[in-house]
């Protein structure tokens, strides 16, 4: 029987995680970033300029969930350039990424150590 940890550790296995530094330079660039932590965490606190796209409905939002009506989220509309996705810790942001990965995204990153990484490194947050 697997853990939620040995979910995570092949996740992070099949994706490639990125520090604080390439996630500003990926964003320099362009890249969107995806928290995918629950809509009540990122309204307590985000990375400048994430888009939240919780975890549970990331692959139905993808190709437009219909509780959204069919509307695609600007910040998964282009699968062959980086998507970098964050979470609290950077556990579900690696299943986020892996999970993207699966549906043909080019490359689909992680942010390690999460918000709780960024915040502890004294990096700015909106609220």
């Amino acid at each position: 029987m697997k853990t939620v940890q040995d979910l995570v550790a092949n996740a992070k296995t099949r994706i490639r995680e990125i520090d604080h530094a390439e996630l500003e330079a990926l964003r320099a660039k362009g890249a969107p970033l995806v928290d995918v932590r629950e809509p009540g965490e990122f309204s307590e606190g985000r990375i400048p300029g994430a888009v939240n796209i919780p975890r549970g409905v990331l692959e139905f939002e993808v190709d437009g969930h219909p509780a959204v009506n069919g509307i695609k989220d600007p910040a998964l509309s282009h699968r062959e350039t980086p998507v970098i996705l964050s979470c609290r810790s950077g556990a579900r942001s690696a299943l986020a990424a892996a999970a993207l990965k699966d549906l043909g995204f080019a490359e689909p990153v992680s942010l390690a150590g999460g918000f709780m990484g960024w915040t502890n490194s004294g990096k700015p947050v909106e609220r």
